[in-house]
């Protein structure tokens, strides 16, 4: 953003209200970019979507699609232009890990967006005080001991890990746990959610739809763990395509040989099931060798010593601290309050209190969260 000039908010809102004779409702307010002015409402506001675009060029409104799961209530609250593509919202009278909320209208999230829907897309984004450990892919044939391993990591350092659930549309077996085993959905309210950029990847097997949705790994994330996710390869290589920054391992076997006594060990697949593992083993450990894909290739040729190797390369031992991580305090903002914007930073200010919003470290956002805010009370 780079240095620039203080402002004050309120001044610049109501300045755009009358420039352009939006005639505002209660607890609206008007965000001008470029040619474009986003209203914003809030409980009782004239769109059940929320925001409605007016189009200064062509003199029209315009109701968009809203992507994203919009804050409860923005009963009192201000906005300000950040980078002109997104728009910072903070509620009055909330708690400060509440309080701060996005507006995506130009990101590249959006860009995308907007071609797939050819009209006009805005996105929610709930903004997040600190930053969460890069989640984890790991991918492999079936048969290479990666769920052996991913177990391992997730009983030695239960606080540290978490397991992303993944979405399928197929019903529940005897046993499951919805949200615990999987989200159980309907393939409509799935492919509706697949289409707005809600999920990391997906695919159809045996008729049914998989995958893992981005708000499964914020669940983790949110929860002060590191996420792991156990995809194949092709769910890797959305991933990688994904706005996600991840750690992309690769585990496979010391030999082919080796990976088919593995799987005709086990004893509880058919000959017909045993090829059709071998003949998708194949693939995968040919598209493992992608230099763009993964991050590193382990070889489980013995499991103690490939678990220490994958301990190493996620930087972590036996003697670590696994404590989880203690969330930030947690302080109640005023109820009104003049926000002001300096560089990098977001003072929300009233007569008793100043508290000061950092954006610099400031990334993720829509469909996920916005993550590495910093927030604290100024009493200098």
């Amino acid at each position: 953003m780079g240095e620039a000039p203080a402002f004050l908010v309120d001044d610049m809102q109501k300045s755009f209200s009358d420039r352009f004779d939006l005639k505002l409702k209660g607890f609206e307010t008007a965000t001008v970019i470029g040619s474009k002015t986003y209203v914003i409402n809030g409980t009782d506001g004239p769109t059940l979507s929320g925001v409605r675009v007016f189009n200064k060029s062509t003199g029209e409104w315009v109701i968009p699609t809203v992507l994203g799961t919009k804050p409860k209530s923005l009963k009192g609250h201000s906005s300000v232009v950040l980078n002109d593509d997104r728009i910072l919202i903070i509620k009055n009278n909330s708690k400060s890990n509440e309080c701060v909320w996005f507006l995506e209208v130009n990101t590249q999230f959006i860009r995308d967006q907007k071609m797939k829907c050819d009209t006009e897309v805005v996105a929610w984004s709930k903004g997040v005080i600190g930053n969460s450990e890069q989640p984890v892919v790991i991918s492999g044939p079936s048969g290479v001991g990666k769920g052996t391993l991913i177990n391992k990591l997730m009983k030695d350092f239960p606080t540290m890990f978490g397991f992303s659930v993944s979405h399928t549309t197929r019903l529940a077996r005897e046993k499951e746990i919805n949200g615990e085993h999987y989200h159980f959905t309907k393939r409509s309210v799935m492919e509706e959610e697949i289409k707005s950029g809600r999920f990391l990847e997906f695919a159809a097997v045996h008729g049914n739809l998989y995958g893992t949705s981005i708000e499964s790994v914020d669940v983790v994330a949110d929860a002060g763990k590191r996420c792991i996710l156990d995809i194949d390869v092709q769910g890797a290589r959305s991933v990688r395509a994904s706005s996600l920054e991840a750690v992309f391992i690769f585990v496979r076997p010391p030999s082919f040989e080796e990976l088919e006594n593995r799987l005709r060990a086990r004893g509880t697949e058919t000959e017909e099931q045993i090829q059709k593992r071998l003949r998708n083993a194949k693939a995968e450990l040919e598209q493992g060798k992608s230099p763009d894909l993964f991050d590193h290739i382990l070889v489980n040729d013995d499991l103690e010593a490939c678990y220490e190797r994958l301990k190493d390369l996620l930087g972590i031992s036996e003697s670590m601290n696994v404590t989880p991580k203690t969330a930030s305090k947690v302080f109640d903002l005023p109820v009104d309050f003049t926000l002001t914007k300096v560089s990098e930073k977001i003072i929300i200010k009233n007569a008793e209190q100043e508290i000061v919003l950092d954006l610099s470290l400031m990334k993720g956002g829509a469909p996920g969260r916005t993550r590495g805010l910093n927030m604290h009370v100024n009493y200098d």
